[in-house]
């Protein structure tokens, strides 16, 4: 198999981080938003929306395209 120099990279990087926190990842993310809130830089919070509120769900051009199919088609 051939090695790709780039992913053994990155695994020697996570291992490094994994090493950094004593292999808790936990500990890990919870420095990283430290890291993050301290910055300064703006976080934004947005809700997670449904495919309802996108407008997809509306994507058809004729009004038969927008119904949802009988129960015993799905």
């Amino acid at each position: 198999m051939t090695r790709n120099v780039i992913l053994d990279e990155l695994h020697a990087v996570r291992r490094q981080i994994l090493a950094d926190c004593n292999g808790d990842t936990a500990a890990y993310l919870r420095d990283a938003q430290a890291r993050l809130e301290a910055s300064g830089r703006p976080i934004s919070q947005r809700k997670q929306r449904t495919i309802r509120c996108t407008g997809a769900a509306k994507s058809g051009q004729s009004a038969m395209e927008n119904y949802s199919s009988p129960p015993g088609d799905r």
